[in-house]
This record gives C-alpha cells, sequence and structure tokens, in this order.
C-alpha cells in the first residue's frame, strides 16, 4: 500500500446529523397561497336532464360498485333501464374526454348497471324521508308522471296515479318499439315505483270537471297527459284508408294488432316516431320510405337511429313534402313536392320553400304520418299567464285558492323526450314540497338552490342535503383536467344484432356488455371535479402535509406544514383541489 493510499483511508467522514425533530419547523408560516380539497360539478351532469352524478357513477362502477352506481342513478332518475336504451345521451355531447380521444359512453354503462340490477335481482336502498300529511293526485303514467309520483313518494308524500290506459308507461309502452325497449324492463323499474308506496290506478280515463273533484279530495295535482294525438298533415287525401298516423301504428304493434306488411310504405316526417315507424315496417316484412322536407343533417330523429335505419334498408327521401294522396287501383299515389334551401332558420336547420314544377308521384300500399304529436284535450295545457301561474324550466305550476295543479311532461318540455319527462317530475315534485314546506316564495329560490352547477337540472340529492350539496357548481372545462395522467383508449362499441337479424325480429338490438368492458369504460372517465383517492396529493406533497383520515374524502391538509408550492393542486389529475390567497387576517 503506497502513502497516498494509506492516507486517504485515515480520513475521518463528518456528517451532520440532528437528533431533534423537525416538526417544531412549521413552513406553513411561509404560505401566501393555500390549496383544498373542494369537488366540483361535471358538464356531463349538468348537460343531463335528470342531473345524474354521472362522474360518481363511473367511478363506482370502475371500483366493481355495480349496486352503489345503480343507486346513484336512482337517487336522480327512477328509469335506468330505460334511459340507458332510449335517452339520447346529451351528456356525450359534452364529455370532456372527447377533447382527448372520444366521449365515455356513458349511456352504455346506465344500461349495462340496469341490466346487472336485474340479473342480479337487486334491492335499492334509497333513502325516503319522514311521511308528510299531504295526499297527491297525479293525472298520467307516463315517464313524467310517474317520475313525479316517484320523487313525491321519496318525499314522504302520499302519491295516486290515475292512467287511462289499462297499463301504465304512457309513451314507454305504446310509443317505443320493443327492439329498442322491451316491455319487462319498462315494467319492472314501473313495479319499482310501486314498491316505494305509489298506487297507480288504471283504466281511469278523466274529463276536465273530474279536476274539480280530484282537487277537494288532493292537496295538489300533477297534469302529465302528453301529447296524444298526432299532428295531421293538412293534404287531400288523409282520410283514406290506408292512411294511418304514427302513434296509432307504434301502438298497434305494441298492443299485437300489427302482423305483416306488404309493399311500399311510405312515411311522413324527421323525427324520432317516424324512424321507429320506418324501422317497424321492415320487420314486419315491408319497405320503408321516409318523405322528409328537410335534411338529413335537420332531421331532429337520434343520429345513431336514423344510421340504423339505413343500414336496415329503410329508404329516405330528403327535401320532399307530401302534397296530396288518392287512391290508384288496389294502391295509393302521393304527391310530393321538391324543396329547396333558401337559407337557415334560427335553429340552424335548413330553411326551405317548394321548388317550381309539377309534383312527383310515388305509388304505395299505405302511408303513416308522424310529423308531431299534440295534447289530446285543450284543458290539459298550461295556462299561459295569471295571478298565480309560475313557469319553471320544465313545469308550470298554478297555485289558485281552488287548489294546487302543476302541468308537466311533454306539456311544458321544449326537447320531448324520456329524460326531460324525468326532469320535469323531478321539478315537479321538488316544487311542490318547496310549497307545502315554506310557501310558493321559495319554490324559485330552493329550486335555484339544488341546480346541477348552472342548470336548469336539478338534483334530488343537493335538495334533500346530501353529499353531492357539497360540492361547488363550478363546471370542469376540460383545460382544468391533467391529461397527463390518462392514455389513449378508444371507446366501447356497443354490440348489436346483425343486420339480417335486425330486420327479421323485435327483439332488443343492443346487446349486454361484459363487467371487464363496463369497468374498463369507466376507467375512460376523468371523473371531472371528483376525488378517486389516487394519492397523487400525497405522494407529491413535498412537506408530507396531506395527511390520510377517515373524512369524506379520505385525507386533509396540515396548514402547519403546507407552505402553499401548490404542488397537490397541479398534480391533480381531476381538479378535485383548488389554490387560492391565504388570508391572513384569519390567520392560519
Amino acid at each position: 500500500m503506497d502513502k497516498k493510499t494509506e492516507a486517504t483511508q485515515k480520513v475521518s467522514l463528518f456528517i451532520p446529523r440532528s437528533y431533534l425533530t423537525t416538526e417544531g419547523n412549521k413552513t406553513g408560516s411561509w404560505r401566501f397561497l393555500r390549496p383544498r380539497y373542494e369537488e366540483k360539478t361535471a358538464p356531463c351532469s349538468v348537460s343531463c336532464p335528470a342531473a345524474e352524478d354521472i362522474g360518481m357513477i363511473q367511478m363506482l362502477t370502475t371500483q366493481g360498485s355495480f349496486k352503489d352506481a345503480w343507486e346513484t342513478i336512482l337517487r336522480e332518475n327512477p328509469f335506468p333501464g330505460v334511459c340507458g336504451r332510449v335517452c339520447f345521451h346529451p351528456c356525450e355531447g359534452v364529455c370532456n374526454r372527447a377533447e382527448f380521444d372520444e366521449a365515455v359512453a356513458i349511456h352504455v354503462i346506465e344500461r349495462f348497471l340496469a341490466n346487472t340490477a336485474h340479473r342480479n335481482a337487486f334491492t335499492p336502498e334509497v333513502e325516503r324521508l319522514a311521511p308528510k300529511k299531504q295526499n297527491i293526485a297525479v293525472i298520467g303514467a307516463g315517464p313524467g308522471g310517474l317520475s313525479a309520483a316517484y320523487f313525491l313518494a321519496l318525499l314522504g308524500y302520499k302519491v295516486d296515479v290515475f292512467e287511462g290506459a289499462g297499463e301504465p308507461g304512457g309513451v314507454l309502452r305504446w310509443g317505443i318499439p320493443s327492439y329498442r325497449l322491451p316491455l319487462a324492463i319498462l315494467k319492472e323499474e314501473i313495479r319499482r315505483i310501486e314498491e316505494i308506496g305509489v298506487r297507480i290506478q288504471t283504466g281511469k280515463p278523466l274529463v276536465h270537471r273530474d279536476l274539480d273533484t280530484l282537487g277537494k279530495e288532493y292537496n295538489a295535482l300533477f297534469l302529465a297527459c302528453g301529447h296524444g294525438r298526432s299532428m295531421a298533415l293538412g293534404i287531400p287525401g288523409e282520410e283514406l284508408e290506408g292512411v294511418q298516423d304514427g302513434l296509432s301504428f307504434l301502438r298497434g304493434i305494441r298492443e299485437g294488432r300489427m302482423s305483416k306488411f306488404s309493399g311500399r310504405v311510405a312515411v311522413i316526417g324527421g323525427g324520432n316516431a317516424a324512424i321507429d315507424v320506418a324501422r317497424s315496417i321492415i320487420r314486419l316484412g315491408g319497405k320503408a320510405l321516409i318523405i322528409y322536407r328537410r335534411r338529413r343533417q335537420d332531421m331532429p330523429a337520434f343520429g345513431e337511429e336514423i344510421e340504423m335505419a339505413l343500414d336496415e334498408g329503410v329508404e329516405l327521401r330528403e327535401l320532399r313534402a307530401p302534397v296530396s294522396i288518392r287512391k290508384a287501383g288496389g294502391n295509393l299515389a302521393l304527391e310530393v313536392r321538391s324543396m329547396k334551401i333558401v337559407g337557415t332558420d334560427t335553429d340552424g336547420r335548413a330553411h326551405i320553400e317548394p321548388e317550381e314544377g309539377k309534383p312527383e308521384e310515388i305509388k304505395i300500399s299505405h302511408l303513416v304520418a308522424a310529423i308531431g304529436e299534440r295534447a289530446e284535450e285543450p284543458w290539459y295545457e298550461p295556462p299561459d299567464e295569471g295571478t298565480g301561474v309560475l313557469h319553471l324550466s320544465h313545469c308550470v305550476m298554478a297555485h289558485k285558492p281552488g287548489g294546487t295543479l302543476v302541468y308537466g311532461g311533454d306539456l311544458t318540455n321544449g326537447i320531448k323526450s324520456v329524460a326531460h319527462a324525468v326532469a320535469s317530475g323531478k321539478e315537479a315534485a321538488l316544487a311542490l314540497d318547496s310549497f307545502f314546506t315554506e310557501g310558493i316564495e321559495s319554490v324559485q329560490p330552493r329550486l335555484a338552490a339544488c341546480r346541477a352547477g348552472a342548470g336548469p337540472a336539478l338534483s334530488m340529492e343537493i335538495y334533500t342535503q346530501g353529499p353531492r350539496s357539497d360540492r361547488s357548481t363550478h363546471v370542469v372545462t376540460y383545460d382544468e383536467i391533467n391529461a397527463d395522467y390518462f392514455q389513449f383508449d378508444p371507446r366501447v362499441k356497443q354490440p348489436r344484432l346483425l343486420r339480417e337479424e335486425r330486420s327479421r325480429t323485435f327483439g332488443e338490438v343492443s346487446l349486454k356488455i361484459s363487467a371487464n368492458l363496463a369497468i374498463r369504460e369507466t376507467e375512460r372517465c376523468f371523473n371531472c371535479g371528483l376525488c378517486n383517492q389516487c394519492d397523487n396529493c400525497y405522494l407529491f406533497c413535498p412537506d408530507l402535509a396531506v395527511k390520510k383520515d377517515s373524512e369524506a374524502l379520505g385525507r386533509h391538509i396540515d396548514y402547519d406544514y403546507c407552505k402553499g408550492c401548490g404542488i397537490c393542486a397541479v398534480e391533480c389529475p381531476r381538479n378535485a383541489l383548488i389554490l387560492e390567497e391565504e388570508d391572513y387576517e384569519e390567520g392560519h
């Protein structure tokens, strides 16, 4: 060993070491900014007419808590099985994930949860408030009336539903074909409403004078008769044999009165009813031709339904309007006039005018008019104005000395959909509860306080001061999501019957997905504004100021040591934290 090496080995290494704790160094005194846990509102919940807590539903599904996820839907919507099938899912149109790759398939997950609940015979545990003395009559057992009855029962009221038809369900029972909504699913969800105490009396058609009688027996009435009469075409020949309206046609199928069709059948209209009629004609053996006066992109029907109709063999003639119908031997001759686009209407659809020239004649065996619906009786319609009349977002409340009458469903909704009918029923229930507990002056303020985000969708859970009421109304945008923590992943594709199978049966078109696929899809959800216990804040905090506990979010910030660096807020993938200026007047 040389002298240099020997000298090196003899050098002692001194490392300073403290034998005292550093807890006395409270770095929180350095803070100018304060991080704080604050859960927020997801855009999908704001866009959902029923204000479902979609981010939480997806999170619970990811965790395999299918029953809890299903019950989370039931707090805001009594029809998860129905809406998972027939809703036009506006929630997906505003999904933040769409700016990353593709929107989450929210309606597919809702349908999966409803199927899972059905298969496993789940019994829901949804909170009901203490019984109240008032009793309420609901007129009409469609989605609006049944929803109002459901939420009123949860709020503690005694509810009787009067339905003129032989079975409850309204448009769900008689107007939506079974290939979209199987009868067993509808019956189960109606049975669940009855199980919480709602009494449904069918075969009870009412006339106008019955309102006075019911008004004396009940503390309030909710009128949700819907739009049960199809609008007339207003052209010569529509009274001929072989011409019928869309609602009667669809009801005939549900009642088993339609067996087979032959030849070419013209369907006038571009809404969902027209699409349902056309797809049903294909299944009955006929050839369906949709006549629509505007363009395909202007049709109010769901785009997905239009695509499937065309795939199944439905023919579409755009920019054509019916002029007249006449007998032609054993068939009918339909005259249609070509339309031309001359601008854009206020709703963004094409503004059209008739073109010059001779109308085109189309030989058909039958014609079904599905151009829209209206109230069957004038007294179904709500009053426009007047003393004691309160116009809310989805219903109209008329409070007069003789009693309180609320109008809802399609009677008061600008958009005629099942989800909007649910929203109308819920709003009516909350409005009546506010009225009975605090008076008419409290209705609008109390409804405004339970909006999801900026509204107009109302949350039952927020109204009853559940955990959701602690969230901020701030709606999370994509820019507020830390997308670095997510990977590109394609959206799940809804499996369906093959085209050849679809056109031969009224069996349900959409097939079930597995639990693995459902979990994989919900893992794609950003859970905007919600804490999912990812622990990023805990792991990244340089001061160990994030402490785990048994509180609602499972953690809190120890402000004695948090120096306000903001790393936790920046690294939160879902924007469940905020960083605000410290208020030294209140102290630390």
